[in-house]
């Protein structure tokens, strides 16, 4: 039976990686975009070109009501959502007397409160039926913290917090809920660290390299598949040993 997936901030990145492996594997994926319509549309129109469900949803992940909205959307074009990847992050560097409110509302917004709202919207479905995969992205520097990230890492740390309890609460309904902490990955996001404090980076990385955004959707696609069906509260670390 397919499966429908809702992946948010997948217009490019580790979004777009994970919907399209998830595709890959035979679900039907529904791409969340905030604002790049065209990169969404385009790689939902690929997607279908391969013979894969697809479609572009718009929300903004800081609106409840903007959320719920994408996720009846998708549901309606593609069936019922029973597997939720929140993926949607943003990223800064800046020394913690610099953060200013609007800043640290938004990492919070972003990460915490967009998750919040989407696993809300979809719970109605998995609950009746028993049965979901919810897969988070937090970030090992929501593990280990992270100098002049102060407010990305603690928005991350929220979302492992959250995750876990999470899993305990709807472990006895069937659904899972598991995270994964990306390490130092080449994407939109990191290319402002610059050439050389990547190049440190990859080589301070055990196996020697910057993750790339396939390398973390496979994380996701298995802690979404059915193959970990006894796995959840758990975070899978996908940082080529940067953590160890």
């Amino acid at each position: 039976m397919e499966k429908t997936a809702f992946v948010t901030g997948a217009s490019r990145g580790i979004g777009l990686a994970a919907a399209r492996r998830l595709a890959g594997e035979g679900m039907a994926v529904a791409i969340q975009y905030h604002t790049s319509r065209d990169t969404a549309e385009a790689a939902a129109a690929a997607l279908r070109q391969q013979g894969c469900r697809a479609a572009a949803v718009q929300a903004d992940v800081r609106d409840r009501a903007s959320v719920t909205a994408a996720i009846r959307q998708a549901e309606a074009l593609l069936g019922p959502v029973e597997v939720l990847v929140n993926n949607a992050g943003v990223a800064r560097q800046e020394q913690f007397q610099d953060i200013t409110d609007e800043s640290w509302r938004e990492m919070f917004a972003v990460h915490v409160d967009g998750a919040f709202y989407a696993i809300q919207a979809v719970l109605p479905h998995m609950l009746h039926v028993k049965r979901g995969a919810i897969v988070n992205l937090s970030s090992i520097w929501g593990l280990r913290g992270a100098s002049c990230e102060v407010a990305y890492a603690a928005s991350k740390a929220a979302v492992i917090g959250l995750t876990r309890s999470l899993a305990a609460e709807l472990a006895p309904s069937g659904i899972r809920v598991n995270c994964v902490a990306p390490g130092v990955i080449a994407t939109d996001m990191t290319a402002p660290l610059g050439r050389e404090t990547l190049a440190a980076l990859a080589e301070e990385t055990p196996m020697g390299r910057l993750g790339r955004p396939e390398d973390v959707a496979a994380a996701v696609a298995f802690l979404a598949s059915d193959s970990a069906g006894f796995i959840t509260g758990q975070v899978l670390t996908a940082d080529g040993g940067f953590s160890l």
